[in-house]
């Protein structure tokens, strides 16, 4: 009984083992057209990280230099910074006002170009060139139409009298980030607003006049039908979106470079200032990997507790 049991093993492995084998000769080409994107992330992606993690152990201050073994004292210097947690506020608060602005406005405009209207077309084209436009140019653009000294709005506003003299939108620190919050949700929310689109689109026109019939309201039929509907598309929104907003970087330096008074300056901002204005690589180092690790416990935890129920089951 014991050969017998042996033998019929041993041919299910080698059953098993052939059958790898098979598989891995008809899927050659798949691995093989693979894998130059495989190398390309392992250089980009994993090398980068790697290289950040080890540098964080070390003493570097200017980039290319040499340093010697720290341990975990960049990682204590920084998780006792008073700078480092004012920074992590400023990011935690710029990622909620954002969120809301930009989906509130993205809703907004997603529901009027779903409907049919003369130049419809022309409208879902236009609305997505805020974002297509490089960020400096944006930010060339709203320096123009904010400037104190000819600047359209401030023109505008003192012409109708609401103000009296010229607004300084980036003179103090609570108006240089209200503004620039206003000006990158102004500048993301149509990518957002056509992703709804899309996703409202997919939604079956039965539902809407089935509830149109049984005297469903507009914002009955948002709340019941469209609300619930877009949950998949709402769950990778806000994952992706939250993660692309915390680590936004241009919009903010090009404007304000933190200022005034560090009243604008998020993680990335302090993390570039601390490598490149005050040379302390290996700080900005070990800040890097400890905001990496709570975006990665956020990440996992908003895929716990958020994930749509169909998707779950999946």
């Amino acid at each position: 009984m014991d050969s017998t049991g042996a033998t019929r093993r041993a041919r299910t492995g080698q059953r098993r083992a052939a059958s790898l084998r098979q598989s891995l000769s008809r899927n050659w080409l798949g691995y093989l057209l693979v894998a130059p994107l495989m190398l390309w992330l392992a250089g980009t992606i994993l090398y980068p990280l790697i290289s950040a993690i080890r540098i964080s152990f070390l003493d570097v201050g200017i980039i290319g230099t040499g340093g010697s073994f720290v341990g975990f004292e960049n990682y204590s210097k920084i998780l006792n910074s008073d700078k480092f947690w004012s920074a992590l506020g400023r990011s935690l608060l710029w990622v909620v006002s954002n969120s809301v602005i930009q989906t509130v406005v993205a809703f907004a405009t997603a529901l009027i170009l779903k409907q049919r209207f003369r130049g419809q077309g022309l409208a879902r084209v236009w609305v997505i060139l805020s974002w297509i436009v490089p960020t400096v140019v944006v930010v060339i653009i709203w320096r123009w139409l904010l400037g104190t000294s000819g600047g359209i709005v401030n023109y505008a506003l003192v012409a109708l009298g609401i103000v009296s003299e010229p607004v300084g939108f980036f003179g103090s620190g609570t108006g240089a980030y209200a503004t620039v919050v206003l000006i990158n949700s102004w500048r993301w929310f149509p990518l957002m607003a056509v992703i709804l689109l899309a996703g409202m689109q997919g939604i079956p026109e039965d539902l809407y006049e089935a509830a149109s019939v049984d005297g469903a309201s507009a914002g009955m039929r948002f709340r019941h039908i469209t609300f619930p509907s877009l949950q998949p598309v709402l769950f990778v929104m806000g994952l992706v979106g939250t993660l692309w907003s915390f680590n936004v970087f241009d919009v903010i330096w090009l404007f304000t470079r933190g200022g005034p008074s560090s009243a604008t300056t998020t993680v990335p901002v302090f993390i570039y200032d601390t490598a490149f204005n005050s040379y302390r690589l290996s700080r900005s180092a070990a800040a890097s990997v400890i905001v990496g690790v709570i975006l990665l416990i956020f990440a996992a935890l908003f895929i716990r507790f958020m994930m749509p129920p169909d998707e779950k089951e999946a």
